[in-house]
């Protein structure tokens, strides 16, 4: 939709206003989980399983119990007697139907998995009661093998779950013309074979996991509060979960210090507070501490890739044939086995290939389970797809930025709805211009001039540059497509927009906010839309009875769904209040235009009236339109017709210290196109948080385990992540190639930093590497493996 400078000025969509959210955030007056309280509450404490893989043979509660300040201690086997759930935890992904889904309940009762499962719940008067209670809690194990990487699973000698005969959990295909890829390899004149390993990533959230539950034991209602990313997901869940009444079930997300995946699920306190809750008739709450995370909140990546690339003479593309291994963890919580799979139709990248193939095996393993984690599938195929395009660069003898040149869709010039040999139909895309800006702002000619120089004078801080041209799927619709997919949920969004009898405006949203500035954009969205002050908006979300309606935030959807939905009903109030006005002038509603806010008779601007003062007109219903009801409100349910394919180019510089292997990331550039931009301003934001994620996992970030399945660095005293004295100034621009399936032309953004830096920090690392011989390193690039990288290329001792 067009914007004119008059609405960017007033705050409307383009403007780089600043975020309405953050007064409150900042001078505490936001309320986090933590901060509520109720009266009697009850503490959880939660005794988690010391090993990976056993028989659970005794539990002794009674020294816990008898402590002061301690309710009581239930064991997994006294909560099922108490028959407080009916079905185990959801997986709303089976995405194959004869996929193996081991039940996974709120406690164990007989068996553990994985190092940090629950085993018992102490319920107590205090969170440090619960917490000295939890240490005595004695646990008598009888332990059995423990799955403790995926190559283990692999190998099927010993087995995750006992009762399975094999740790496969699926097996999942893309593969339209097997014959005719292996043709196209055996034929070419290239072929890059490469493995590639995405390590296992815990999410550090600021705001560690939280639940409160409180129940209404007159009325049977419960109210949960949780740093959740999904409260109507939840509160469906919870009730399928519990057999509690749905309509008895109200869900809340206050506010939430960041989530990235990590809190899009259904997680055993969850379960455990409203049924513990409504079985007490007490409040009962729980909040996670940062190393419980490690084993009680899911982790992000972890699979193996194996990816091979054929091209003609010259590096053109004639095939792309992709094989993943992928580490589900020891169950399937709500969407882990679907994750890897949201890259599978990206393999290929913003490469046009004549075959394509991609298969995915899912493996079981006794470490904490795999979900969804900044891009879920995203990052992980733009990696692979990147670093092989990178190596077949130099394997034809031709730049890495040429490489790209001679393969993007459509030769880099603008298209719509390019179909892609998995299936998709990409709905825009324009890749030329992101390159040569992206080349442009990081002086790259510059940059390997220096490059050169050191080389030749023999430096010991040698640079290094990496490219990265990705393309990501967002939105997460349509509904049938999904379907399609054995997706549980559907892509839809849901809007309310009111304005209320003083003028002032409502919007109620079904996608619920943490940390993207919802409320902020949304307002923009308004104060275009009805040429108002965004200030004259409130919104409403993140609350199951005051937003009733609703699929939540997860997969860069908010915009192009949600926000869409709200552009919608706010069109649909217009033409109400247009009606309205029309009535007022006595004249046809096809005669009424309305500009900047105001409508007025076609040829008579000097009779108007204001759409705010239309809501009083509305409220008191004195004077309507015959058959028309009171009240200026509209609602939609948006189901995209297609996702939104944002894309970009980030270029990654480094300094590498070839005496100590140490890395620093010395520059950053992303130009980056999601299509028209709400707030450029909370774009750039999220870009930069995005690549400084990208850039954890290629530099610093692995959840490290031992050969029995124990996870060694779950506290941020030895799990490394990055802070602004890490992190160079991020340079950002755009492009802008806007959507062809809404009518706001939007694209997502809240995970392109993280699709697109991972790959461009590693292609940075070894080419800096690269006078060694050295064609790849495994992430993160931490000093130790530099150097040992260095050595082994030398011939040096390892």
């Amino acid at each position: 939709m067009a914007v004119t400078d008059d609405t960017t000025r007033a705050g409307g969509i383009g403007a780089r206003m600043l975020r309405k959210e953050d007064g409150k955030l900042v001078t505490g007056e936001a309320e986090f989980v933590d901060d509520i309280h109720a009266p009697g509450e009850l503490w959880m404490g939660m005794v988690r399983s010391t090993v990976a893989h056993a028989r659970i043979a005794a539990i002794d509660t009674s020294g816990a119990a008898s402590m002061p300040g301690v309710q009581s201690v239930l064991t997994g086997a006294q909560l099922a007697d108490m028959e407080l759930w009916v079905a185990p935890l959801p997986c709303a992904w089976p995405v194959t139907d004869d996929m193996v889904n081991p039940p996974h309940w709120p406690v164990a009762t007989d068996m553990v998995h994985h190092v940090g499962e629950l085993v018992a719940v102490v319920l107590a008067e205090s969170r440090f009661a619960a917490a000295d209670a939890i240490e005595h809690v004695i646990v008598e194990y009888e332990s059995q093998p423990p799955v403790a990487t995926v190559e283990q699973a692999m190998a099927d000698v010993d087995h995750a779950h006992l009762e399975h005969s094999t740790n496969k959990a699926y097996t999942w295909a893309i593969d339209p013309d097997p014959d005719g890829t292996q043709a196209a390899i055996a034929a070419a004149a290239h072929v890059v074979s490469a493995r590639f390993v995405q390590q296992r990533l815990i999410p550090v959230a600021i705001e560690p996991r939280g639940v409160l539950a409180v129940p209404s034991p007159m009325g049977g209602d419960i109210t949960l509060y949780s740093t959740t990313q999904v409260p109507h997901v939840l509160r469906v869940m919870v009730a399928a979960t519990t057999g509690l009444p749905e309509q008895k079930l109200r869900v809340i997300a206050p506010a939430v210090g960041g989530g990235f995946g990590a809190k899009l699920n259904v997680n055993p306190d969850e379960i455990l507070a409203v049924a513990l809750s409504h079985r007490l008739g007490r409040a009962v709450r729980w909040t996670e501490t940062r190393s419980e995370a490690a084993g009680s909140t899911h982790q992000g990546r972890g699979q193996i890739q194996h990816v091979e690339l054929a091209s003609d003479a010259d590096g053109k593309l004639t095939a792309i044939r992709v094989k993943i291994d992928a580490d589900m963890g020891a169950y399937m919580t709500l969407l882990t086995p679907g994750v890897p799979l949201l890259g599978s139709f990206l393999y290929h990248g913003v490469y046009d290939t004549p075959k394509f193939s991609f298969t995915c095996e899912g493996w079981f393993t006794n470490r904490t389970p795999t979900d969804a984690y900044r891009g879920a599938g995203r990052p992980e195929a733009s990696y692979a797809i990147e670093r092989a395009m990178d190596m077949l660069a130099y394997e034809v003898g031709i730049g890495t930025d040429e490489i790209r040149r001679r393969n993007y869709i459509n030769g880099g010039e603008p298209f719509e709805m390019w179909e892609n040999p998995a299936g998709l139909s990409f709905d825009s895309g324009h890749y030329g211009p992101t390159l040569d800006r992206a080349l442009e702002l990081a002086d790259v000619a510059g940059l390997r001039a220096e490059q050169q120089r050191r080389r030749e004078t023999g430096a010991i801080r040698q640079l290094g540059i990496g490219l990265c041209t990705y393309v990501e799927i967002c939105g997460l619709a349509p509904s049938r497509a999904l379907g399609g997919l054995n997706y549980g949920a559907g892509g839809w969004e849901h809007a309310t927009v009111r304005i209320l009898p003083t003028g002032k405006v409502e919007v109620v949203s079904g996608s619920t906010p943490h940390g993207q500035g919802h409320e902020t954009s949304w307002s923009q969205i308004i104060a275009t839309k009805m040429g108002i002050s965004p200030d004259d908006v409130t919104v409403l979300h993140s609350d199951t009875a005051l937003s009733p309606l609703g699929l939540d935030t997860y997969g860069s959807r908010s915009l192009s769904v949600g926000g869409v939905a709200i552009a919608m009903a706010a069109d649909k109030v217009i033409e109400k209040a247009r009606k309205i006005a029309a009535h007022q002038f006595e004249a046809a509603p096809e005669d009424v235009e309305f500009v900047d806010g105001s409508f007025s008779v076609a040829g008579t601007p000097s009779k108007s009236v204001h759409i705010q003062e239309l809501g009083f007109a509305a409220f008191t219903a004195h004077d309507l339109p015959d058959g028309m009801e009171p009240n200026l409100q509209e609602q939609v349910s948006f189901d995209p017709p297609n996702f939104a394919f944002p894309f970009g180019t980030h270029v990654a510089v480094v300094e590498i210290d070839e005496d100590t292997g140490g890395v620093e990331l010395i520059g950053y550039y992303a130009v980056d196109d999601c299509g028209n931009q709400v707030n450029p301003l909370i774009v750039e934001g999220q870009i930069h948080g995005g690549v400084v994620q990208g850039a954890a996992q290629a530099l610093y970030e692995v959840a490290v385990y031992d050969d029995d399945a124990n996870i060694i660095n779950p506290s941020l005293m030895n799990y490394l992540v990055p802070s602004a004295a890490e992190m160079p100034s991020i340079v950002t621009d755009s492009t802008c190639t806007p959507s062809t399936t809404n009518p706001l032309g939007v694209k997502g953004v809240g995970e392109a930093g993280t699709i697109g830096s991972a790959a461009a920090v590693i292609n940075a690392v070894v080419d800096a590497l690269r006078p060694h011989g050295v064609t790849d390193i495994e992430m993160p690039a931490s000093p130790m493996r530099v150097r040992r990288t260095i050595e082994q290329a030398d011939g040096g001792a390892s």
